[in-house]
Parts: C-alpha cells; sequence; structure tokens
C-alpha cells in the first residue's frame, strides 16, 4: 500500500488508531516479558548464589567437625 504523506499513512485509511493500537499494545507485551525474564533471571542467579554460600558453609562445618 502506497501513502501520499505522511498524514495518509498515520490515518492508514480511517483505521490508524485500530493499527497504531495493536501495535502499542504488541510492543508493551514484549517489553512486559522482557522485563518479567530479566527479574526471573537476577531472582534465580540470588538464588544459585545463596545455595553455593550455603553449600560452603556445610562444607566448612563438616571440615570442622571431622
Amino acid at each position: 500500500m502506497q501513502f501520499d504523506s505522511w498524514q495518509a499513512f498515520i490515518n492508514m485509511g480511517g483505521y490508524g488508531f485500530y493499527v497504531w493500537l495493536a501495535f502499542g499494545v504488541s510492543f508493551l507485551a514484549l517489553a512486559l516479558v522482557v522485563v518479567q525474564g530479566l527479574q526471573a533471571r537476577r531472582k534465580l542467579q540470588q538464588e544459585f548464589v545463596k545455595e553455593q554460600q550455603r553449600q560452603q558453609r556445610l562444607a566448612r562445618r563438616k571440615r570442622e567437625v571431622t
């Protein structure tokens, strides 16, 4: 589809509101997925570090007892 001006492109033959709303909702959903993934990754990394520290403490205590 070819448009004569930027205004015609943004208006999209009268359907511009729905088209741009769909784009906006899609980008918002993708951004939320990325943010949620980054938060989950950070939480998993923190839990991994805590578990490693716990394992080190247990190994240290085991060596001290024996």
